[in-house]
């Protein structure tokens, strides 16, 4: 399984969003020194930079720090197996978009 599909399962089983976005953002950095010397890395995929986008109930009165623990905490596994870059975004419902 993918590297992306795996990341937004577990968010999904976990959270139960209203709405979730996983990105690929590995084709931005695939010159960067990381990319370079760690080759293939994600289970040989490339697969190393991603965004999320999460929207859930479960977030309601946290924090952006405490969103971010638990998504962290969901995806430790693949953060220690070659995913180098992970950007959160992590609201509750109704809570408006960051914006450009």
């Amino acid at each position: 399984m993918a590297v992306r599909d795996r990341i937004k399962a577990k968010l999904q089983e976990a959270l139960a969003p209203s709405y979730i976005e996983v990105i690929d953002e590995s084709r931005k950095h695939a010159a960067h020194a990381h990319a370079v010397e760690r080759r293939g890395s994600a289970g040989g995929a490339g697969e190393t930079h991603f965004r999320v986008k999460v929207v859930s109930e479960s977030f309601r009165g946290k924090s952006r720090v405490d969103r971010h623990r638990v998504v962290n905490h969901l995806l430790k596994t693949e953060l220690e197996s070659g995913v180098h870059a992970l950007a959160i975004e992590a609201k509750a419902p109704g809570e408006r978009p960051k914006s450009k």
